[in-house]
C-alpha cells in the first residue's frame, strides 16, 4: 500500500520532472473465483460445456413452454451483443502512460475492495441461508404444498438454493458493473483529447454492456429457475404442484438478490462518499486545489469509490429491482389466473419475463441509436450530451410501447375476457408514462439548466448556512410531484385492471392488483437503457479525474466536466426512477405477503386494521426503522470521512512539499483507511434491516398466542412493512434529490457563474455538496433497496410470524 522508498525518504527531484507513477492498491489483479475457473478450462472443453449448458437450458425451456424458449433466445442474443460492445470499447486506446498508470491504480483499488467486501457478504449470506433452512425445516406447510407432496425438506432446500443463486447472480451483476467502469474510464479520458462525441459514445456503450448483462442475467436466472422447478417437480402431472403455485418457490431468489444489493450499496456508498467528502473538505476548501488534483492524498480513494459505490452497487441494485418485480408479478399473475379459472395460466405467469426480454431488445436499439460523428473539435461538444441521451431514451420508449402492446395481445388474451389484454396494455402505458415523468421531474430538480438548482446556487452567494437551508427545502419540496405521480399511476392501473372483465367464481372483479403489476412492468420496460444512463455517470466522473490527475490541457478537462455534470443528472434521474419502481414493486410484494400469510394460516387475510394498538405500534416501528437506518448510514459516512480528513491533513503538514509537487502523497494510506472503515460500518445498518422485521414479528406472534390473536404477528409485520414503505419512499426522494441538487449547484458555479471556482460562493457550494454526498450516494440509494428487501424478507420469513 505504501509508495516506494524514495518517496518515504523524501529523496525526490521536482515532481513535475519525474514520471507520474501511482501505487498498486492490491498485490495482484483480482478476478472472482467463477471467472478464474472458466479461464483455467481448455477452450475446447469450455466450448463443449457451453454447448451442453445451452442444450440443457433449451431442453428444460422446451419442456416448460415455448415462451421460455423465446426468453432464453433473446437473453443469449443480448449477451452476444454485450460481447460486441465490450470488444468495441476495449479496442479504444488508453492514452498516454500517465493515464494508464492512474487507471491501473483505480482498478487495483476497486478490485481489492470488491474482493474483501463480497467475501464478507458471502459469509453473511451463508449464515443467513442456514437460518432460512432451519426455519423452513420446522415450519408449517401450505395446503398447496401438502396436495402436491412437497415436503418441508424439499421446500427448505428449494428456498435456500434460490436464495444462494439470487445472491450469487447479484454479486456477479455488481462485479460486471465495476469491471466495465474501471476499463472504460481511461478510454473515455483518452477519447476526450480528440472528440467530445467519441468520449460520450464510449461511456454510453460501456454502460450499455453492463446494463444488458445485468438485465439479461436477472431475466435468464429466473427463467432457468422456473423451468428447472417446472420439470423437476413434474408440474401439471397428477398429484403434483400447480403451475400457478410455482412462482412462490422463487421468492428466495429475490431475497438473495436484495440481501447482496443492500450490503453492496451500503459498503460501496460509505466508501465512495467518505473518500469524496474527505478529499473535498481538505483539498478544495482548506488547500484551495481543484477537484481530482494529484496533490490530494485522497484522490485515488475518491476515484476508486466511484466504481465500487456507483457502478458495482448500482448493478446489484437494479438486478435486485428487476428480480423482485418479476417474481412479485409472476405470483400475482398466477394467483389471478387461479381465481379466474383461466385454462392456460402460463401467459399471465410468464408475461413479466417476456416484457423484460423485449426490454433488452428495445434498449439495445436505443443504445446503438447513439452514434459517433466525424467531428474532431475538442474544445466544445457540438451537442448537449443530455440531449443525445434523451434522444436514445425517446427511441427506447417508443419501441417499448409498441412491444408492450404486442406482448399483452400475445400472452394476456383470454376468451373469458376478450378485451382484458387492451386494459392491461393501457396499464403498461401508465407505467411507461410514469417512468418518463419520474425522469423528467428528477431532471428538473437536479439539472443546473433549470430554476431549482440555479436558485440553490444563488443561495451560496450569501454563505454556507443559506446554501444548506435552500438545499433542504428543495429536497423536501421535490417529494410532492413524485408522490402525486405514484398515486395517480397506482389508482389508474388498479382501475384499468379492475375493469378488465376478469372475474372470480363469485363474479367479483380480480384484475386490479395484476393491473398494478403490469404498470410496474411498464415502468421497468426500459430498465436496461436507464441503467446505461446511470453507468454513464461514474464512468464520466472517473474520466474527468484521470484527465485532471494526468494534467491534460484545459480543453480536455472542459469536455469531461460537461460529461460529468450530465452524468450527475443521469445518476439522479436513475435514482428517482428506482424509487418509483420500488414503490410499485413494494406494493405488489405486500399483496403477495398477504396471500402467503393467508395460505399458511388457512384463513382469509385481506386487510390490516391500524386502529388495533399493537398494529399501530408496528407501523411506528416501521417508520422508525427508516429514520434510524438513514441516520446510521449517514453517520457511518461522517465517521469514515473524519478519518480521511485527519489523514489528508497529516500528510499536508508532514509533507509540505506535496503542494509544490516536490513530494508525492501516500494515496494507498487513504485507500486502506476508507476500505477497512466502510466494511466495518456497513454491518450495523444492514443487520438492523434484516433483524428488525423478524424480531418484531416473532415477539408479537408470542404476544398474540397468549392474548388469543393468532395472526397478530403477521398483522404487525404488515403494518411495519406499509409504514416503512411510505416513509422510505419519501425519505429516499428527499435524500436523493437534495444531494443531486447540491452537487450540480456546485458544478454550475464551477462553470464560471457567481465567481467560479475558488470564490466564496464556490466554497459554500462545496459545503452543500459534502452534506449531500451521504444523502444521494449512501442513505438514499440504500433506502429503496431496503424497502424491497423488507418486502422479500417478510415473504420468506412469513412462517415465523404465524
Amino acid at each position: 500500500m505504501m509508495m516506494g522508498d524514495d518517496v518515504e525518504n523524501g529523496n525526490l527531484g521536482p515532481y513535475l520532472d519525474r514520471p507520474r507513477t501511482f501505487p498498486n492498491m492490491c498485490s495482484k489483479p483480482y478476478t472472482p473465483l467463477i471467472f478464474r475457473i472458466l479461464r483455467g478450462i481448455n477452450v475446447r472443453v469450455l466450448v463443449i460445456l457451453l454447448f451442453l449448458g445451452f442444450g440443457y437450458v433449451f431442453y428444460i425451456g422446451a419442456s416448460t413452454s415455448p415462451i421460455i424458449v423465446f426468453v432464453f433466445s433473446v437473453c443469449i442474443v443480448s449477451f452476444l451483443l454485450s460481447i460486441y460492445l465490450t470488444k468495441w470499447v476495449l479496442s479504444k486506446d488508453e492514452g498516454p502512460p500517465e493515464m494508464a498508470q492512474i487507471s491501473e491504480a483505480i482498478r487495483d483499488g476497486a478490485e481489492g475492495f470488491f474482493k474483501t467486501q463480497y467475501g464478507t457478504i458471502s459469509k453473511m449470506a451463508l449464515l443467513l441461508a442456514l437460518v432460512i433452512l432451519s426455519i423452513y425445516l420446522f415450519r408449517n406447510t401450505t395446503p398447496q404444498q401438502e396436495s402436491s407432496g412437497l415436503g418441508r425438506a424439499t421446500s427448505a432446500c428449494i428456498t435456500v438454493a434460490a436464495f444462494l443463486l439470487g445472491a450469487l447472480c447479484s454479486g456477479v451483476a455488481g462485479y460486471v458493473g465495476m469491471w466495465v467502469s474501471v476499463h472504460a474510464n481511461v478510454r473515455v479520458s483518452s477519447a476526450a483529447r480528440r472528440s467530445a462525441r467519441e468520449a460520450l459514445l464510449i461511456a454510453v456503450r460501456a454502460g450499455g454492456f453492463s446494463a444488458l448483462v445485468v438485465v439479461g442475467m436477472a431475466v435468464i436466472g429466473i427463467a432457468i429457475l422456473y423451468a428447472t422447478f417446472y420439470v423437476w417437480l413434474g408440474v401439471h402431472s397428477p398429484g403434483s404442484m400447480k403451475v400457478t403455485d410455482l412462482p412462490l418457490l422463487l421468492v428466495g431468489y429475490g431475497f438473495g438478490a436484495s440481501f447482496v444489493a443492500l450490503f453492496a450499496q451500503l459498503g460501496g456508498g460509505i466508501y465512495t462518499k467518505a473518500a469524496d467528502v474527505g478529499a473535498d473538505l481538505v483539498g478544495k476548501v482548506e488547500q484551495g486545489i481543484p477537484e481530482d488534483d494529484p496533490r490530494n492524498p485522497a484522490v485515488i480513494a475518491d476515484l476508486v469509490g466511484d466504481n465500487v459505490g456507483d457502478c458495482a452497487a448500482r448493478g446489484a441494485d437494479l438486478f435486485e429491482s428487476i428480480a423482485a418485480e418479476i417474481i412479485s408479478a409472476m405470483i400475482l399473475g398466477g394467483t389471478m389466473a387461479q381465481r379466474c379459472k383461466i385454462e392456460d395460466p402460463s401467459g399471465f405467469i410468464l408475461f413479466p419475463l417476456v416484457v423484460h426480454s423485449f426490454d433488452l431488445v428495445v434498449s439495445s436499439i436505443g443504445i446503438l441509436s447513439i452514434r459517433g460523428t466525424r467531428d474532431s473539435n475538442v474544445k466544445v461538444p457540438l451537442e448537449d450530451p443530455m440531449t443525445i441521451l434523451q434522444k436514445g431514451y425517446s427511441v427506447t420508449i417508443i419501441l417499448a410501447v409498441l412491444t408492450f402492446f404486442g406482448s399483452t395481445r400475445w400472452l394476456l388474451y383470454t376468451e373469458q375476457a376478450p378485451s382484458a389484454w387492451l386494459n392491461f396494455s393501457l396499464c403498461g402505458l401508465v407505467g411507461i408514462i410514469t417512468a418518463y415523468v419520474f425522469v423528467w421531474i428528477t431532471k428538473y430538480y437536479t439539472d443546473y439548466k433549470h430554476e431549482p438548482v440555479r436558485t440553490l446556487a444563488l443561495s451560496s452567494s450569501t454563505g454556507h448556512g443559506t446554501n444548506i437551508i435552500a438545499g433542504v427545502s428543495l429536497g423536501l419540496e421535490s417529494t410532492a410531484l413524485p408522490v402525486l405521480v405514484i398515486s395517480v399511476s397506482i389508482i389508474s392501473a388498479f382501475w384499468l385492471g379492475h375493469t378488465s372483465g376478469l372475474v372470480d367464481e363469485t363474479g367479483s372483479p380480480t384484475g386490479g392488483l395484476f393491473g398494478t403489476a403490469v404498470a410496474t412492468m411498464g415502468m421497468l420496460s426500459t430498465a436496461a437503457y436507464i441503467l446505461t444512463m446511470d453507468m454513464f455517470g461514474p464512468i464520466a466522473d472517473n474520466a474527468g479525474g484521470i484527465v485532471e490527475m494526468s494534467q491534460q490541457p484545459d480543453s480536455v478537462r472542459e469536455i469531461t466536466d460537461v460529461l460529468d455534470a450530465v452524468g450527475n443528472t443521469t445518476k439522479a434521474t436513475t435514482k428517482g426512477f428506482a424509487i418509483g419502481s420500488a414503490a410499485l414493486a413494494s406494493f405488489l410484494l405486500f399483496s403477495a405477503y398477504m396471500d402467503e400469510v393467508s395460505s399458511f394460516a388457512r384463513e382469509p387475510f385481506k386487510q390490516v386494521d391500524i386502529a388495533i394498538p399493537e398494529v399501530f405500534i408496528g407501523g411506528l416501528l416501521g417508520s422508525m426503522l427508516i429514520f434510524l437506518f438513514s441516520a446510521w448510514a449517514c453517520a457511518a459516512v461522517g465517521r469514515t470521512a473524519q478519518e480521511v480528513v485527519k489523514e489528508v491533513r497529516r500528510q499536508f503538514i508532514e509533507r509540505p512539499g506535496i503542494m509544490d509537487y516536490k513530494e508525492k502523497p501516500d494515496y494507498g494510506r487513504c485507500v486502506a483507511i476508507v476500505a477497512s472503515a466502510s466494511l466495518r460500518e456497513m454491518i450495523k445498518p444492514g443487520a438492523l434491516a434484516i433483524v428488525s422485521p423478524i424480531v418484531v414479528g416473532f415477539l408479537f406472534r408470542v404476544l398474540g398466542h397468549y392474548t388469543g390473536h393468532p395472526l397478530l404477528g403477521a398483522k404487525v409485520v404488515a403494518a411495519l412493512l406499509m409504514f416503512a414503505t411510505v416513509s422510505g419512499i419519501l425519505m429516499a426522494l428527499f435524500l436523493n434529490t437534495a444531494g443531486g441538487a447540491w452537487d450540480n449547484a456546485k458544478k454550475f458555479i464551477e462553470t464560471g457563474a457567481l465567481g467560479g471556482k475558488g470564490s466564496e460562493s464556490h466554497k459554500a457550494a462545496v459545503t452543500g455538496d459534502t452534506v449531500g454526498d451521504p444523502f444521494k450516494d449512501t442513505a438514499g440509494p440504500s433506502l429503496h433497496v431496503l424497502i424491497k428487501m423488507l418486502a422479500t424478507i417478510t415473504l420468506v420469513m412469513a412462517p415465523v410470524f404465524l
